[in-house]
């Protein structure tokens, strides 16, 4: 016997449909019926009819015959056992095809523009590509920042905004073969030979900072890589959860908004967030434990 809608916790109202434009005429009785696939999308699990029905605004004796009619088209299906209404395969098929078309690069870059002109700060999106976090977007503010960064330049996992966050987030053995190849590129640098197996590890002090960094879904590095200049870095997940780039402010440590709770956090938080949301993500996986 399923729970009673005592026992359910109610979660906070589902989103509204996107606008019509007004001389465009639909189907009221669709645009009904789609609130009770917009109420279970927001739930995000299967649902009785009532708290079903509730959350889409309409009573149960209504609600029912859309239900019929999507279990039927394969857009609901309803569990024997308990009597709850879920998303059905064809509603899975629709999800899976629509996250193919989004390109999260393509996602993310008029929202770089946007972020860069509301702050006043340079604004970059790096993704994880064979040699680490790797520039490919840059949206310059007015008063650009004077430093050596462009399209391709592959950010440090250590002392980078961008370079950290994707090492708070990505497997820890992919983080532990990036810290390697790096260290060997030092070596290289320096002129010294470099071992046939390169050894690394995390140590406290970054374990540490990673962990801050989930905690707050935030990076930042203060006059780290250039006197200053600092840098905050928010993630965008997919829908499995893994991170799929980072979105950067960078600006002069005397004017930028450093703190955790700022404005350039808030609404780093707040882009990265709808980028994500947009790619149908999910509550992050612990990767690198």
């Amino acid at each position: 016997m399923p729970p009673s809608s005592s026992t359910i916790r109610k979660p906070a109202a589902a989103p509204k449909p996107l606008p019509v434009e007004r001389s465009q005429r639909g189907i009221q009785s669709v645009e009904v019926g789609g609130q009770l696939l917009l109420a279970l999308a927001h739930h995000g699990r299967p649902m009785a009819l009532k708290d079903l029905a509730r959350e889409a605004g309409m009573a149960p004796a209504k609600a029912h015959p859309y239900l019929v009619s999507f279990g039927k088209l394969g857009l609901i299906a309803q569990d024997e056992a308990s009597g709850r209404y879920g998303l059905g395969p064809l509603a899975l098929q629709l999800g899976l095809i629509s996250l193919q078309q989004f390109d999260p690069v393509r996602l993310a870059t008029p929202l770089l523009r946007e972020l860069a002109q509301t702050l006043g700060h340079t604004v970059a999106i790096a993704v994880w590509g064979n040699r680490g976090a790797t520039i490919v977007r840059i949206e310059e503010a007015a008063s650009a920042v004077h430093v050596n960064m462009r399209h391709g330049t592959v950010m440090a996992l250590r002392g980078t905004a961008s370079g950290m966050l994707f090492a708070a987030y990505l497997p820890r053995a992919q983080v532990l073969k990036a810290l390697a190849d790096e260290h060997a590129a030092e070596l290289r640098e320096r002129g010294h030979a470099v071992p046939a197996r390169v050894k690394s590890s995390v140590d406290a002090s970054f374990e540490a900072e990673l962990a801050s960094i989930r905690a707050h879904r935030l990076s930042r590095v203060i006059d780290a890589a250039v006197p200053g200049i600092s840098a905050m870095s928010a993630p965008v997940f997919d829908e499995s959860g893994a991170i799929v780039l980072s979105l950067t402010v960078i600006g002069p440590t005397a004017v930028l908004d450093t703190r955790l709770d700022g404005v350039v956090a808030q609404a780093l938080r707040r882009c990265a967030k709808e980028i994500s949301a947009q790619l149908g993500a999910r509550e992050p996986t612990t990767r690198s434990s």
